[in-house]
């Protein structure tokens, strides 16, 4: 977990706040939406359309834990009756969750995709292997080098 710098002004803080409520409410909303759709599609692609609504709600319940970390890490309080303040807590925002909903819906997102192509069984048995281990390698590269304090090493 890479600590937060302090220094976020109201404004910056709300706008994050906004946006990860912004994204709870329209991934919950379209995972109803696509399951609620499930009987008015053509039956062959009903199990890509399931998958769709299993990744939003995967996204769902990660920017909820995101929601809940950054909210924990800050408290917000009125200076003087007037402009708000923003202090860390000191409790530390988990930026871990990206890579665990990119680990769990990358892979979903590449079945979905090849579901949808209609492809013959060998090549879709060897397009699962190849987008599966490579969506595996982007994630395993990308996290070790997220967690870096190191901003040099970090882009590397």
């Amino acid at each position: 977990m890479a600590p937060l710098p302090d220094g976020f002004s109201y404004a910056e803080w709300n706008a994050t706040y906004n946006a990860l409520s912004f994204g709870i409410a329209a991934m919950g909303s379209a995972t109803i939406f696509f399951w609620l759709q499930l009987p008015n599609v053509t039956k062959s692609y009903r199990t890509a359309l399931t998958i769709t609504g299993i990744v939003t709600l995967i996204a769902t319940y990660h920017y909820i834990r995101i929601f809940n970390s950054w909210s924990e890490a800050f408290t917000v309080a009125s200076k003087d009756g007037g402009d708000y303040a923003v202090k860390l807590t000191g409790a530390p925002f988990n930026d871990g969750y990206r890579y665990v909903d990119w680990l769990l819906t990358v892979p979903l997102l590449l079945i979905e995709l090849i579901l949808v192509m209609k492809l013959p069984q060998a090549e879709t048995v060897s397009l699962r292997w190849k987008l599966g281990l490579a969506s595996a390698l982007m994630v395993a590269l990308g996290y070790p080098g997220e967690i870096q304090e190191d901003l040099s090493v970090r882009w590397f």
